[in-house]
């Protein structure tokens, strides 16, 4: 019986800003099977490619060879007469060319997919009645393809993706996201504030014309940017709208305040040095057996020297607890858990 697999929710740039400070962060885990972060290694930086946002509708085509052919909208499975803004009628008629690409993939990957594991091809149905107030939907219907996911037969080994830029069959209104204009990005995620502006203007000049209606001899707006990287054996994303397509002002990536920036950095580099670092350590835990739980307490000690100290510095450089607090913090608690893992080895 064909089960759906859903496409993963792309979240916001925050989310994963998150997600790589755990990644980075973990190490294992103990012999009670409990995960073990080392909270004082230094993040990554890592490269994105950022590709267009469509703003049409979630598609998938899957295949093995027990079911054979299915469809599939974001949450179920559809067909004509049960379909989704015309998707399973488009890949009725175009049975033979998804077939085709099916076997594409399975001679791209020799050797690397089971014979009876699940392909699922991901895109974007979009065009013409789909979406409204876009450039593409000045064009006829068209799938999209972002993304390939195997779902294997044996349920204890975990999906995975892989490569998918060279499927396409543009005869057949079938094309692939990553033929047209696209963009890269390194993100430091020891400061990812960094990149912010960056992210914006991209999504801005994507806003103001649609890479992928301009190839089409469509001008006009665009939605944004969905942007994706290998890491650690996951596939990380995050997508950036433009103003006119964020539902909530907190889905649009604010700008930064770059000399403002420079400026905490600085800061952060002459206040939170070693000697305030070890100070802290000896008033929170006198006796030199540092404890886990009391981190907090650590943190907020230091926080409190710097404010009782260096008011004048923040002032002077337009700064404010708050504007550094998170940075101080940050720098405070890698150098705890260097002191802490050293006194544990």
């Amino acid at each position: 019986m064909v089960k759906i697999s859903k496409f993963p929710k792309i979240g916001q740039f925050r989310e994963v800003v998150k997600e790589v400070q755990f990644m980075s962060a973990y190490c294992g885990k103990d012999d009670l099977g409990n995960a073990i972060y080392d909270h004082s290694l230094p993040k990554p930086t890592l490269k994105f490619k950022g590709t267009v946002k469509l703003h049409g509708t979630n598609a998938g085509v899957g295949y093995n060879p027990t079911d054979g052919l299915w469809v599939q909208s974001r949450t179920n499975i559809i067909e004509v007469g049960k379909d989704n803004a015309g998707f399973a009628f488009f890949v009725e008629g175009h049975k033979q060319s998804f077939l085709d690409l099916f076997t594409e993939i399975r001679n791209e990957n020799i050797g690397k997919i089971g014979e009876n594991d699940d392909v699922i091809i991901f895109g974007e149905w979009a065009g013409e009645g789909i979406q409204k107030g876009v450039a593409i939907t000045g064009i006829p219907k068209s799938f999209f393809i972002f993304d390939v996911k195997i779902r294997p037969e044996d349920e204890t080994v975990d999906p995975y993706y892989i490569k998918s830029s060279y499927l396409s069959d543009t005869d057949n209104r079938i094309y692939n996201i990553e033929d047209y204009l696209s963009f890269e990005i390194e993100i430091d995620f020891n400061m990812p504030e960094k990149s912010q502006n960056k992210l914006v203007e991209i999504t801005q000049a994507v806003e103001e014309l649609c890479p992928v209606g301009k190839a089409f001899g469509v001008e006009g707006v665009g939605e944004g940017v969905v942007w994706s990287c290998n890491y650690n054996d996951s596939k990380l994303r995050f997508k950036v709208k433009g103003e006119k397509h964020s539902v909530t002002k907190v889905k649009k990536l604010a700008s930064v305040d770059t000399e403002k920036l420079a400026n905490i950095e600085e800061f952060v580099e002459y206040a939170v040095t070693e000697a305030r670092l070890y100070q802290g350590l000896n008033e929170i835990f006198p006796d030199g057996v540092l404890v886990n739980n009391k981190i907090g307490e650590y943190l907020k000690w230091v926080m409190s020297d710097i404010i009782a100290e260096e008011t004048d510095t923040m002032t002077d450089n337009g700064l404010s607890p708050k504007d550094v607090g998170k940075y101080v913090s940050n720098k405070a608690k890698r150098f705890f858990f260097e002191q802490y893992n050293d006194l544990s080895s």
